[in-house]
């Protein structure tokens, strides 16, 4: 049971050798792409949902 763990992570580590872990600034950029379209995203869903509730009002 000890050597399968231990053979698991020989593997776990051999794997993430081959990992192609990104930059410090490329993480920076897509962290503020990310947070960027987020905000965007949730005006986009808050103008019409306001506007839905608007043409709900008014026909009821």
């Amino acid at each position: 049971m000890i050597k399968r763990i231990r053979e698991f992570f020989d593997g776990v580590v051999f794997e993430m050798k081959k990992v192609s872990w990104p930059t410090w600034g490329e993480l920076k950029g897509s962290t503020i792409v990310v947070l960027i379209l987020s905000l965007i995203l949730s005006v986009f869903l808050f103008v019409v949902d306001l506007v839905l509730s608007k043409i709900v009002h008014l026909i009821l």
